[in-house]
């Protein structure tokens, strides 16, 4: 244990006197060049604004010497910060330990916060303050709305139902929120289910109505189209005979569900082996990211 914990702390000194080595070279900083934008409110004709800003696109390697070009301590910043906490991430590998719980809970607030954020000005913000107040919307944060754009008192029923949801934070008055919580729960489910039917039940059973011999215009016999056909009729076939537990598996059920079996397995192992390859997809990328644009290996 103890040789083991001598080898990491060589590796971890080692690596770390290499990555002062390689930002004592002038790597892992980022250099932006300013580019100005213009652009135009989509106003009824007459009342247009023109908005001005500069944008900061990061130049390649290259492009640094050029005199358009500065550095900017911002995004060096950043990039240092995410640089830490994907090695914070990966110190996992090495045991528990408290910089891996820390980049942990910094992950999961910023997270949350990002999604509320994203959820109060894409839903509150957009669906209920402007389509409420459109005129008090436009002077402050939408001026894009329509000028002739008017309140829409339909919405003042998620409103309503909103507000009684907040009273679930109340001891005495949580009673009141279960209305609008059973009506959030059945109008998801409703819809869940109309989509589900669609997509998933009525789709699967249009896919496997074909034919198991597919011809080709001149009458001669499409092999490869109609092993795919039969393949995929006999697998969803015998699944379904798996599945069917109203009579005994025995005879020749049960070899139809032995079938079943072998096709579910094929199944759940290319599941399985495509989110592996998901995950070994963002491992690279993070790689990517460490050596290329951090180290500039």
């Amino acid at each position: 244990m103890k040789q083991s914990t001598l080898i990491w702390t060589i590796l971890m000194v080692a690596g770390g006197a290499f990555l002062l080595f390689q930002a004592s070279k002038g790597n892992g900083r980022v250099y932006v060049r300013e580019i100005p934008v213009e652009a135009q409110s989509s106003q009824p004709e007459g009342e247009k604004q023109v908005y001005h800003w500069n944008k900061y696109q990061q130049v390649t390697e290259s492009e640094k010497g050029e005199p358009d070009v500065r550095f900017s301590f911002s995004r060096t910043l950043g990039l240092w910060v995410a640089a830490f906490c994907t090695l914070a991430i990966f110190s996992f590998l090495y045991g528990d330990n408290p910089i891996y719980k820390f980049t942990e809970s910094v992950f999961v607030g910023v997270s949350a916060a990002y999604a509320m954020i994203v959820s109060f000005w894409t839903e509150i913000m957009t669906n209920l303050y402007a389509k409420l107040l459109p005129g008090l919307a436009r002077i402050t944060f939408f001026p894009d709305i329509d000028s002739t754009a008017k309140p829409d008192e339909l919405y003042l029923i998620p409103l309503v139902l909103s507000i009684l949801l907040l009273w679930r934070l109340s001891p005495k008055g949580s009673w009141i929120a279960r209305w609008p919580l059973a009506f959030f729960i059945g109008a998801t489910a409703g819809i869940r289910l109309i989509s589900y039917l669609e997509t998933d039940f009525i789709g699967q059973l249009q896919s496997t109505v074909m034919p198991f011999l597919v011809f080709a215009s001149d009458g001669s016999l499409l092999w490869i189209k109609s092993l795919r056909n039969t393949i995929f009729i006999v697998g969803v076939l015998s699944c379904m005979v798996y599945f069917f537990f109203s009579i005994e598996h025995e005879g020749i059920v049960k070899y139809i569900s032995r079938l079943g079996i072998w096709f579910l397995m094929v199944t759940f192992g290319a599941s399985f082996a495509y989110t592996v390859m998901g995950r070994i997809a963002l491992l690279s990328g993070r790689l990517v990211f460490l050596f290329n644009d951090w180290l500039g290996i």
